[in-house]
């Protein structure tokens, strides 16, 4: 069960959002996709801008590098990040 591929020199994360939540955390995998809660409301692009944040603190790239491929107005997103974030991300996904 993979949760992110490589593609074209960019790591494509694909993430099952829940904005509205009391603190920004991962919360397992589910439906194949990194399941993630925000604590920021799903409107005017809230939450999605939480999410990036969030997942470049937790991976330690710059967040201008953390960018929404797909999904804007879905909770089924794919996000977008650099390549130098892969053991990090491989890290963080194991234990899951």
């Amino acid at each position: 069960m993979a949760v992110f591929r490589v593609s074209g020199g960019a790591i494509l994360l694909d993430v099952k959002a829940a904005p509205g939540a009391s603190k920004t955390e991962i919360a397992g995998v589910q439906e194949n996709r990194l399941r993630i809660k925000i604590a920021a409301a799903p409107e005017n692009g809230k939450a999605n801008a939480e999410l990036c944040a969030f997942l470049a603190k937790s991976l330690s790239c710059a967040k201008k590098d953390v960018a929404l491929k797909t999904g804007e107005k879905s909770r089924l997103k794919t996000i977008m990040l650099p390549l130098e974030a892969l053991r990090k991300l491989e890290a963080l996904t194991a234990s899951l």
